[in-house]
């Protein structure tokens, strides 16, 4: 999970509030100029002293960490040895090549590097994680608002450790937690015992493209039903007369559900470039991976019924096309037009119905 600071300097009269909101979503650091504004917060959350420019008191009582700017304040050995209780971190401001290596030494060095980066381009930050990759500090990259705090948290894949954001409004502080924590959940997978094949003749099927390699024990969940799903392989695999494509699925007809963000569902007819999907590996390990494109096309269907231990019935209906695959058990690749009674895939259940994909607490029945 990735650090969420939240700036309260600059708040003004709104301070109340989002500090409020601040503590109900458990930020984990609050920063501010002046110890006081620290003082009567609970020690559930990192209290974070940036001065910038004021004068130090001359005890930081209340004060868990103070981010000093060498250029203006005393050493970090000697602030160490006149606040022996509080953590030192370091302020840096990033605008060229110097200040770009000074980011670098405190992120190799110092227990806290807090980091504003003046130019849009985000090479600089990639630059200082790689140099700080072996360092066991932890990096803190200031972003203008939430939109750049999600780039942020998956700047060269790692990331920035956590994010330093002042906050505009009553709002902010719960969007930047969410994207701090936009991690996706493992499924518990099981095993389908396939009931029936049926050849239904024609019609739409999508291809997703995403903008990612897909793993060769990876791809996506799809499923005429919202309760039951098939995990369909990715173009990983060698295929004869065409190329690999290891960013798509070809993933079923365009009724077909799958998996999004936040537990939703989408048909496949309605992704497009920029949606989310849930990529999904045999053990049920998960990523959100972004769509490129989605290629919709007439062609001919097959139709596979399976069920579950429980006896739920799943239904997952792909291109009738012998390099269309689906993922069986240990990660085995099987190819859809040769699947036989008795055969066994991976698939999943989830356990809520669906309106307009959203998990809900209602009858429904779906055939």
């Amino acid at each position: 999970m990735k650090l969420c600071w939240l700036d309260v300097r600059t708040t003004g009269p709104s301070r109340a509030a989002i500090l409020e909101e601040a503590l109900h979503q458990r930020v984990d650091g609050v920063v501010a100029d002046d110890p006081a504004v620290l003082a009567d917060l609970p020690p559930t959350v990192t209290k974070v002293l940036l001065p910038r420019g004021k004068p130090l008191p001359e005890t930081l009582d209340g004060v868990d960490v103070l981010v000093v700017d060498p250029d203006r304040d005393a050493n970090a050995a000697d602030l160490a040895a006149r606040y022996p209780s509080v953590e030192i971190g370091r302020f840096v401001e990033i605008i060229d090549a110097d200040t770009l290596e000074l980011a670098c030494q405190a992120a190799r060095t110092e227990r806290w590097s807090v980091l504003l980066f003046r130019d849009p381009t985000k090479i600089p930050l990639e630059i200082v994680i790689a140099a700080a990759a072996r360092a066991t500090g932890s990096i803190v990259t200031i972003a203008a608002d939430v939109e750049e705090a999600e780039i942020i948290y998956g700047v060269l894949e790692l990331g920035s450790d956590g994010v330093l954001m002042a906050p505009a409004k009553v709002g902010d502080a719960t969007a930047l937690k969410a994207a701090a924590i936009a991690t996706t959940p493992e499924l518990d997978l099981v095993e389908l015992r396939v009931t029936k094949t049926t050849h239904i003749g024609m019609g739409e099927r999508a291809c997703v493209d995403t903008c990612t390699y897909f793993r060769e024990d990876e791809g996506i969940l799809v499923g005429s039903h919202s309760k039951g799903m098939i995990l369909c392989v990715s173009e990983t695999h060698p295929l004869p007369y065409m190329p690999t494509r290891p960013f798509r699925v070809n993933a079923g007809a365009i009724h077909s559900y799958t998996l999004s963000q936040d537990e939703r569902t989408n048909y496949l007819s309605e992704l497009k470039a920029g949606s989310k999907v849930l990529a999904v590996d045999v053990k049920g390990q998960t990523r959100l991976v972004t769509v490129g494109r989605v290629k919709i096309e007439t062609r001919p269907l097959i139709s596979i019924d399976a069920v579950a231990p429980n006896g739920t019935e799943v239904n997952l209906i792909l291109q009738d096309d012998w390099h269309v695959r689906v993922l069986g058990p240990g990660a085995a690749v099987l190819n859809s037009t040769e699947l036989r009674p008795d055969d066994v895939v991976l698939g999943y259940l989830p356990s809520a119905d669906r309106h307009v994909g959203y998990p809900i607490n209602e009858f429904c029945l779906e055939k």
